[in-house]
């Protein structure tokens, strides 16, 4: 017996949705478009951000279909993220985006992990374990503009940077931003910390750091400015073919991930009886509803009762009562619904279609949070349509 509940996730999507990612960035530097007699700039390549398992996709099954399709880099979270990237036999750099402690940097030497320095201590604990290994180590720096999380202030460079920059074991190749409000158009702070960013360069470049480089473009920026592309971009959520809210886009994505399950039982509900933990939601005339093997533990949000819907025969039909930890109701009155039809609760099913962005905008969310919070115990179900 397996759990019903299971994501379908099609890799053949995923490269196709690389492949239209790399497209745009061909188009967009096109000589037509440069003014006569300069010279045509490299196309900015791809850094596949396949951090938090993908985005719930799976890490090892979208590295390898990245890595097949031609992303020139992948980027992850964390240490331990890049280390499992590396034990499926993936070989293309791979950039950690996060914190380093003082005592996990090993694993960057031993499993050719690209870092990020984005505090004077990560430096200082970089070059030890570099010159301990008689190694150059090569790494990414970050600047921070005005997001506040990681990164050295765009501002302070000239007092925390030299430091940095006399390292003999630190090489940096890359030097990278990322935008708090690029999913907003209507937001100037956008263009303050793109204006930040142009000011840090300058600074970089007054101490000796000369030709890294450079690269500020996740989903959002990607599709809204070609002037942020610079030598690369950042793609995270476009990848798994689904756009930034609210933002639109022509390019021709596909949903990579498919969330289905099935009706393990059918009943009759009558006037004045409820279903559920509380009993939220109560009928007043005769109603029918499923039950299906999905809950909370799976990762789907309480908040998706009385607002989510999810596809049954290729209708909508909504989520009623309390979604529980290991099952929810939905309303089915009117279909001839059976034990063992299936149900889709994210992706398609006879034209009928529900996305991350409408169940993240029924619940307040984003599609980043409904797509990474799917539960380890649903099974990833690899498929290359």
């Amino acid at each position: 017996m397996t759990h019903p509940t299971a994501a379908e996730v099609d890799l053949g999507a995923l490269r196709d949705n690389f492949r239209a990612i790399r497209d745009l960035l061909t188009r967009g530097r096109e000589p037509s478009s440069v003014a006569a007699g300069a010279k045509k700039t490299p196309d900015p390549f791809v850094i596949a951000v396949v951090k938090a398992n993908a985005y719930g996709h799976g890490a090892v099954a979208v590295g390898r279909a990245l890595e097949d399709a031609g992303a020139t880099m992948l980027a992850c979270a964390d240490i331990e993220e890049g280390v499992e990237l590396r034990a499926a036999g993936i070989g293309i750099p791979i950039l950690v985006f996060g914190a380093l402690g003082v005592s996990d940097v090993g694993g960057l030497f031993t499993h050719r992990l690209t870092p990020t320095i984005s505090t004077p201590s990560a430096g200082r604990a970089l070059q030890q374990a570099a010159a301990a290994r008689g190694v150059t180590l090569r790494c990414h720096l970050k600047i921070d503009t005005g997001m506040n999380r990681l990164g050295f202030r765009f501002d302070n460079l000239g007092r925390t940077m030299p430091e940095i920059a006399a390292q003999p074991n630190l090489a940096i190749d890359a030097v990278y931003t990322h935008f708090a409000t690029a999913d907003d158009p209507d937001d100037p702070f956008y263009d303050v910390q793109r204006a930040r960013f142009d000011r840090a360069l300058g600074a970089l470049a007054a101490l000796g750091l000369r030709g890294p480089q450079l690269h500020a473009a996740n989903s959002a920026a990607l599709l809204r400015d070609e002037r942020v592309w610079y030598d690369a971009v950042r793609p995270g959520l476009l990848l798994y073919g689904v756009v930034p809210p609210p933002l639109a886009s022509t390019l021709p994505l596909r949903p990579v991930l498919t969330l289905r399950s099935r009706l393990v039982a059918v009943k009759g509900l009558r006037p004045g009886e409820g279903v559920g933990y509380g009993h939220t939601h109560v009928v007043t005339e005769p109603r029918r509803i499923g039950i299906v093997p999905a809950g909370y533990a799976d990762g789907l949000d309480r908040r998706l009762a009385g607002r989510g819907f999810v596809l049954v025969r290729g209708r909508r039909v909504p989520i009623v009562g309390a979604v529980s930890m290991d099952s929810l109701t939905v309303d089915v009155t009117g279909l001839d619904a059976e034990p063992g039809d299936e149900v889709v609760l994210l992706g398609g099913q006879d034209g009928a279609l529900i996305d991350a962005r409408e169940m993240a905008a029924a619940i307040g969310t984003i599609p980043y949070e409904v797509l990474c919070r799917l539960g380890s115990r649903i099974k990833r179900v690899y498929t290359d349509a």
